[in-house]
């Protein structure tokens, strides 16, 4: 005679089970997991200025080479103070500013379009993306002298080698995401009449801007190192000519000075371009927090 399981019996033993598979898919939490993030980067930054130190003290680095920490401290101050009061680097951080966000708007510009001809047409894939990626290949830096024969000393070459480097992963972001559409959901929009256009803006862009906002943050953070490539080997007025004067005067301080505030620009971008895509991009946080759940 078979033995009869009553539900009190069989919901223990369904549980039991979801708490053995619990345990055993359950990825253990390991202590240096456990430490903060604020106290862990501020253990990382002390042990890396501790071995700066270090190497500068014991003269395993000429001081020329590589400045010490005390030095190099000293010297943000005075290009902060210099900052502040409206000093004569102001202007040049002001026009590395607009090269930054000017050369950003036209990456922006042309990779979404470029991503939303290469990732909705056959054409674009198949004729237009091979050339992008060949260019994608070539050294940047390689340019910089042509957008100067092209466009002149000015701001406009410096935009345009940032826009350069910018472009690319805009591109492969929008063209990823409009190609990882769930295929149910496009199915569904056929079947309802949905026309090609109403597909693409209703369904692919959004179900693409994740990997939009990925292209959009890595190339938020190659258009700062175009506006400085462009500066050094195109001239200018801006930061990167502050840092080769400096450089070219053996000043390393200040050009570690520099650099500091550079990164803090490029920080200050890609903190925007992060804020943004919570903003628009809203669900996926809670999707995320419902899977956790």
């Amino acid at each position: 005679m078979s033995e009869t399981k009553t539900p009190a019996t069989a919901t223990g033993e369904i549980a039991a089970d979801e708490t053995l598979e619990e345990t055993i898919w359950k990825e253990k939490v390991s202590l240096l997991d456990r430490i903060p993030r604020a106290i862990s980067m501020a253990f990382v930054f002390a042990v890396f200025i501790g071995l700066w130190h270090i190497a500068t003290s014991l003269g395993l680095v000429s001081p020329i080479i590589l400045p010490t920490p005390a030095e190099t401290l000293k010297d943000i101050i005075f290009v902060g103070k210099n900052l502040f009061s409206g000093g004569y680097m102001l202007p040049a951080l002001w026009i590395t500013i607009l090269e930054v966000i000017y050369g950003f708007i036209l990456a922006v510009a042309i990779g979404f379009s470029l991503g939303v001809l290469v990732g909705e047409t056959v054409f674009g894939e198949r004729a237009i993306m091979p050339y992008l990626v060949a260019i994608d290949t070539m050294p940047k830096v390689a340019f910089a002298p042509l957008f100067v024969a092209w466009l002149g000393f000015g701001i406009e070459s410096k935009v345009a080698l940032a826009a350069f480097i910018a472009t690319f992963p805009i591109v492969v972001g929008t063209a990823a995401g409009l190609h990882s559409a769930d295929e149910n959901a496009r199915m569904l929009f056929k079947t309802m009449g949905a026309t090609r256009m109403q597909t693409l803006l209703k369904m692919k862009l959004p179900m693409a801007l994740p990997q939009i906002f990925t292209g959009l943050k890595i190339g938020a953070v190659g258009v700062m190192a175009g506006a400085i490539t462009g500066e050094f080997l195109g001239g200018g007025k801006g930061f990167g000519e502050l840092i080769r004067v400096a450089a070219s005067q053996l000043n390393t301080p200040r050009v570690f000075s520099l650099i500091l505030y550079l990164s803090l620009l490029g920080l200050a971008l890609y903190a925007l371009v992060t804020w943004a895509q919570r903003r628009v991009v809203f669900w996926q946080k809670s999707t995320a927090a419902m899977n956790n759940d």
